[in-house]
């Protein structure tokens, strides 16, 4: 096999590892980035809430609540997936460890640049998987 061929055999499988461990990282780190922007929210409405300007204040209250669990939910989910009383997971660790590996390498044998553009892909096609979601 030639050279640039087999180099381009690398890069493709070293472009799919990344994608896949990043999507298993995502999977369990976002719980944690979502919380914490759903708990800004939370704060938001309970320090803006004029009940007096609401015409069914007890319907409000209820989506407030209903707001809060969802949010503590995600919050013991995400603990539940990364951490195992206080130390962390092992499918997590390994994970995490996986994910060093395969961008370490991928700096060694392409280079910075190339794992910055990597990067830069993945992160717009997440973005553009959301913005073209449609609700069903």
């Amino acid at each position: 096999m030639k050279t640039q061929e087999t180099r381009n055999l690398k890069y493709r499988y070293l472009l799919w590892l990344y994608k896949t461990v990043k999507e298993e990282m995502d999977r369990i780190d976002r719980k944690f980035t979502q919380v914490e922007v759903d708990r800004e929210i939370e704060k938001h409405i309970s320090r803006n809430a004029r009940l007096s300007q609401i015409g069914d204040s007890d319907k409000f209250r209820e989506l407030q609540a209903a707001w809060k669990g969802y949010v503590d939910k995600k919050q013991a989910d995400g603990k539940s997936l990364k951490y195992d009383g206080k130390k962390i997971k092992a499918e997590y660790y390994f994970t995490k460890t996986k994910m060093e590996a395969v961008e370490k390498i991928i700096k060694r044998m392409f280079g910075d640049k190339v794992l910055k553009e990597i990067k830069t892909a993945y992160e717009e096609e997440m973005c553009k998987r959301i913005l073209e979601s449609r609700e069903h």
